[in-house]
């Protein structure tokens, strides 16, 4: 009878484990429905850390992220987004939650493994008063393994993996935000200095103009009117130039904050002049689905679904016995009245089985929210999903449609600037009126200001599909979408 019941404790643990959980799947269809007893092939026992990792944007390196940005023939750009990297706060609490993560994982895989503990003692104490005293040291080491037959502790280690490799793919995702965020400030910024010089020279023109009507009044060939109406639209010139120069400034320190450089070094480089991006990389009209495989924000949303996903499988196996082992070894010297006794014990066991009977109903309400958090992460994943296509469908739209429109404002512009000359050549000869000389002046400073406006938005919708495709692009996977029928 003894033999059979060590054969059946020995099989006790598989025999359970054939009663194993079955958890809603980990990994789900990005736009078909999810079903809790329809699990995907080859997906409902893998945990949750079984899933491929993501294709980090740059190759998931610094070093990457600066090559992608030296397409834009730009020395200083990198060497701000290298700046701005060090110096963001979003990117710090990134790396923070990755350290949270890592600390959650190691405790959840700790559950899986026995304890030991060790306990040092000593007692001096006498019973009775006839009795000596006696002193008794104690050392000794105990351990406690609780078997993981249903799996529920091996799903929370799952669930705290997955967690670590979504707050890896959210450090990504802060990375490559601050690269757009530092890219499109420095773009606005020398969009801004070509508008300066767009106004500044409108400006000295107007300037010009007021002075030889202030002479030509002077000398009677113009009249008060025309005069003051120089003056007025040079002031008016002036007064815009002023304006974009403030706003120049205000760019160079949102920069500076933005980077943590010190305002007068930032400004030394920039000194340096810079022309606004035109390559081959703002000529993009499609880009492969499989780029959005890399976005930060849709792996983990989908590492969110793996972790509820083994959350529900925890939840579910509370419900089923529980199997523990203990055991203990001990060192035990006792003297009392100039005797010494060593006494050495040891123990294996209990081996015990909890089986929960009543509750109250807490585990049932547990496996309910599980459920629905589970049923919550699948809808929102799927929702990130699209809103991924939506992203990068609009960049591209806003891409082509720029592109569309710089010849046509490129035209607008040299056409406005041969009517103003002419104009302006009539204007010195006596056959123009000061009136159409204005009138020319500011249509063709509308034109040249629309163009770097245009240009702006081209940059600011390059910047964008960089962003929604999760970190740039490589040019093979770009060229063979276009060779797609």
């Amino acid at each position: 009878m003894k033999i059979h019941r060590i054969i059946v404790l020995a099989f006790l643990p598989a025999v359970l484990a054939g009663c194993a959980v079955h958890a809603p799947p980990a990994r789900v269809d990005a736009m078909g429905p999810a079903a809790w007893n329809a699990a995907l092939p080859g997906t409902a026992n893998q945990p949750a850390s079984a899933s491929a990792a993501p294709g980090l944007p740059h190759g998931g390196t610094l070093a990457g992220l600066a090559d992608w940005w030296k397409q834009t023939d730009d020395p200083l750009l990198p060497y701000l987004l290298e700046a701005a990297q060090q110096a963001s706060p979003t990117i710090s609490a990134a790396a923070s939650r990755i350290s949270q993560a890592r600390a959650s994982r190691v405790a959840a895989g700790a559950a899986l493994l026995p304890t030991l503990d060790g306990a040092l003692s000593a007692t001096r104490a006498r019973s009775q008063p006839p009795t000596p005293t006696g002193t008794a040291l104690q050392a000794g080491l105990q351990t406690a393994w609780e078997i993981d037959v249903f799996g529920a502790n091996a799903a929370t280690r799952d669930a705290a993996t997955a967690r670590l490799e979504g707050a890896q793919a959210a450090w990504h995702e802060a990375r490559v935000s601050v690269a757009a965020e530092t890219a499109s400030l420095y773009y606005q910024l020398r969009t801004c200095e070509f508008l300066l010089a767009i106004t500044r020279s409108d400006a000295q023109s107007r300037a010009e103009t007021a002075r030889l009507a202030q002479l030509a009044m002077d000398a009677g060939f113009q009249s008060p009117a025309n005069a003051a109406l120089a003056r007025a639209s040079a002031a008016e010139g002036s007064n815009r130039a002023t304006q974009q120069q403030a706003q120049c400034d205000i760019d160079i320190k949102a920069l500076t904050a933005l980077t943590a450089l010190p305002e007068a070094d930032l400004r030394q480089r920039l000194a340096t002049p810079s022309t606004l991006p035109d390559n081959l990389a703002l000529s993009i009209d499609r880009l492969p689905a499989a780029v959005l495989s890399q976005r930060p924000d849709v792996f983990n949303a989908e590492r969110e679904v793996a972790a509820a996903s083994a959350e529900a499988g925890a939840a579910l196996a509370q419900r089923f016995p529980r199997l523990s082992l203990s055991g203990s070894v001990s060192a035990i010297r006792f003297r009392t009245g100039g005797v010494e006794t060593d006494l050495n014990t040891w123990s294996v066991g209990p081996l015990s089985l909890s089986v929960p009977l009543f509750d109250g109903g807490r585990r049932t309400a547990n496996i309910e929210v599980a459920q629905a958090r589970y049923d919550d992460v699948v809808i929102r994943y799927r929702a990130q999903v699209r809103q991924a296509v939506r992203e990068v469908e609009e960049a591209l739209v806003r891409l082509q449609s720029t592109a569309s429109r710089s010849e046509d404002a490129r035209t607008a512009v040299e056409g406005y600037r041969a009517s103003f000359n002419a104009t302006e050549a009539r204007y010195k000869g006596g056959l123009a009126s000061l009136v159409e000389l204005e009138e020319s002046r500011r249509t063709r400073l509308a034109a040249e200001l629309a163009l770097a406006s245009l240009q702006q938005e081209r940059i600011a919708a390059w910047i964008s599909l960089y962003r929604a495709a999760g970190g740039g692009w490589n040019a093979d996977p770009v060229q063979a979408a276009r060779a797609a029928p």
